[in-house]
């Protein structure tokens, strides 16, 4: 189990998972709701497709989805903020559009991106929220002191929003949605973009007040390991329920198709991934705690007889190796929703098998390395951000930067692309030294923001030329890499649309391309994945272990610590300091207890990252 919210009580709440709907009135519900919008050349879009479902007190409820499925269309026509095309949404017993200013008093919504106000305080942004909704003067002082004691943020009351990390500002968030009471709360992904340790803390606050206040919750969200805690899920897909029910009704279905590949000395775990991702009669491949967790179709078993046997067989025959090599594993949530989409809809990128051997980093040291940094020092007047940061990252390796929210990682990022000149301390990348030849060594990187940075209202051929150029790229030279992207990423049919109107993942993929046409050495991805569907995930890391097996130098930073399982290796930092460094079995095996003798990455990141607090 994850410990991410495995340590959350759940015992008041698993009360409200008794089979009680007939005899409660929901606190929200959907009657055959439909929603359509109109795109920019007149084409109908269907968003949501005749959904029905209902959301009860005293439960948690997730909702779960790829990109596009109508998760947030949905939870925004609950909170008024959009008028169904069809259909009927009630809350509380009120309809949505008739009512939605009494229904947006007693319900709190959390969207994707909290409106908070950055030049406010922690205690002005409280205040600000409490004027929207009405709080009585004499009320505030007790909620500010409750909510303020649950998220933690009583330290901080007199900090600027725009200060604070990113978990502090998503219980900020979560704070003023809860300034008043509420009957019902809706929340948006409120955990993207926030640590293990930030996650767990904002779903301990969601819990209790579900536990202690009784309320109901809606959340989507893009954390599988997430939907498994909650009460109930609804897997919404292209705008239709497809599904929906507790997490243990999920996983029923899942026994025998389960299965654990483990590295050997011929086959990486990488490369046992890259085999099997993909491939016929694979619903799904990971590497989950240093071995490749597979999950096979239902279709590619035999109905009767010993499935477990023949699902061993077939993968041990995929990787040329016996079948008592194979182990079953205990279904989770992830693996039954990976199933559940139907498999034309899973557009995987499909690697295309190297018959050359696979590039293996070798140990470097000195010029060989592709980045070495020792005693790296970034300090902001009497603050130190990094504290003598000392590492080497090897030609051909994924290497991690991995950190709570606030450790310094995107300043370090920084610096290594040249983009923030260090107080302190050597770095040299592909070979040069940044102090005295920055502008060569950056000519070697490929740089992936955080945030879609590229220009939204250009197209996706403009936006190749101008980078292109910018990289240096010109004539047949320009066109040749071009063609290569549209062709290794998709992107031909989005050639002539506006990079701002294309869907997250393939944002995702033209961010990525970009960072790749002038063929760097090294490739930097800051937060790559952060806020994509499970899909673009494994689509995304796919592409990455190509890369790294030709050779390429790939660091980068992840919030998704089961992504940190790709990496050959990575380092952890809290607060600019080095808490850890290594493989990830290394790092794994920092938590082990003979209480918990199989950490996952998620548990040595909260154990390295609360030592640190201590």
């Amino acid at each position: 189990m994850n410990s991410t919210v495995s340590s959350v009580s759940r015992t008041s709440v698993a009360l409200s998972t008794k089979d009680t709907d007939v005899e409660n009135a929901p606190l929200m519900h959907a009657n055959c709701v439909c929603k359509i919008f109109d795109n920019a050349g007149g084409k109908k879009i269907t968003a949501l497709d005749a959904i029905s479902l209902k959301i009860f007190q005293g439960r948690v409820t997730g909702l779960v989805g790829a990109d596009g499925a109508g998760k947030t269309t949905l939870i925004r026509i609950a909170a008024g903020l959009l008028v169904p095309t069809a259909g009927q949404m009630t809350l509380l017993g009120l309809d949505s559009v008739e009512h939605s200013l009494e229904i947006q008093s007693r319900v709190g919504y959390m969207p994707q991106k909290f409106g908070l106000y950055q030049d406010l305080t922690v205690i002005e942004n409280l205040r600000l929220y409490a004027d929207l909704q009405g709080v009585a003067l004499k009320a505030r002082h007790d909620r500010f002191d409750k909510l303020l004691a649950m998220t933690d943020l009583a330290p901080y009351t007199r900090r600027r929003a725009g200060a604070l990390s990113g978990g502090m500002k998503q219980k900020l968030g979560l704070a003023c949605a809860l300034v008043k009471s509420p009957e019902l709360l809706l929340l948006d992904e409120p955990t993207v973009g926030v640590d293990p340790v930030s996650r767990r803390e904002l779903w301990k606050i969601v819990y209790e007040l579900v536990e202690k206040e009784r309320i109901g919750v809606l959340v989507s969200t893009a954390y599988l390991d997430e939907a498994q805690r909650c009460d109930q899920v609804k897997v919404l897909h292209q705008g239709r329920l497809l599904d929906q029910g507790s997490p243990d009704k999920f996983t029923a279905g899942m026994q025998g198709r389960v299965f654990l590949a483990a590295p050997d000395e011929q086959m990486r775990a990488r490369q046992i991934y890259t085999r099997l991702a993909g491939q016929e009669g694979i619903a799904d491949a990971t590497i989950r705690s240093g071995r490749v967790r597979v999950v096979l179709d239902s279709a590619s078993l035999p109905e009767n007889g010993n499935t477990q046997d023949a699902g061993k067989q077939k993968i041990a025959t995929l990787l040329k190796r016996d079948a008592g090599t194979i182990t079953t594993a205990t279904p989770s949530f992830e693996d039954a929703f990976m199933a559940l989409i139907p498999r034309g809809d899973a557009q995987l990128h499909r690697p295309v098998p190297d018959q050359k051997k696979p590039w293996i980093p070798e140990p470097s040291s000195g010029d060989d390395a592709a980045v070495i940094t020792n005693n790296l020092c970034k300090k902001f007047g009497d603050f130190t951000a990094v504290s003598n940061l000392t590492l080497d990252v090897r030609r051909g390796e994924i290497f991690g930067l991995l950190g709570p929210n606030g450790a310094g990682k995107s300043t370090t990022f920084r610096m290594l692309c040249g983009l923030l000149p260090a107080t302190s301390g050597e770095i040299r990348v592909a070979g040069r030294n940044l102090r005295r030849s920055r502008a060569k060594a950056r000519a070697r990187l490929g740089y992936m923001a955080q945030q879609f940075s590229l220009y939204g209202q250009l197209s996706v051929e403009e936006n190749f030329k101008f980078f292109g150029r910018a990289y240096g790229l010109s004539g047949s030279r320009l066109k040749e890499r071009m063609a290569w992207a549209y062709t290794e990423f998709g992107l031909g049919v989005w050639q002539d649309k506006p990079a701002g109107t294309l869907p997250g993942g393939y944002k995702q993929r033209l961010s990525m391309a970009t960072a790749l046409l002038h063929e760097p050495d090294i490739l930097f991805l800051d937060e790559p994945t952060s806020g994509v569907d499970p899909f673009a995930r494994r689509e995304f890391w796919l592409r990455i272990n190509g890369f790294a097996e030709q050779g390429v130098t790939v660091i980068v930073t992840t919030h998704f610590m089961e992504e940190a399982e790709y990496c050959d290796r990575m380092v952890i930092i809290s607060r600019g300091k080095t808490l850890a460094m290594g493989t990830p079995g290394e790092i794994r095996s920092l938590a082990g207890t003979p209480e918990n003798p199989e950490p996952t990455m998620d548990d040595a990141f909260i154990v390295l990252s609360e030592g640190d607090r201590s």
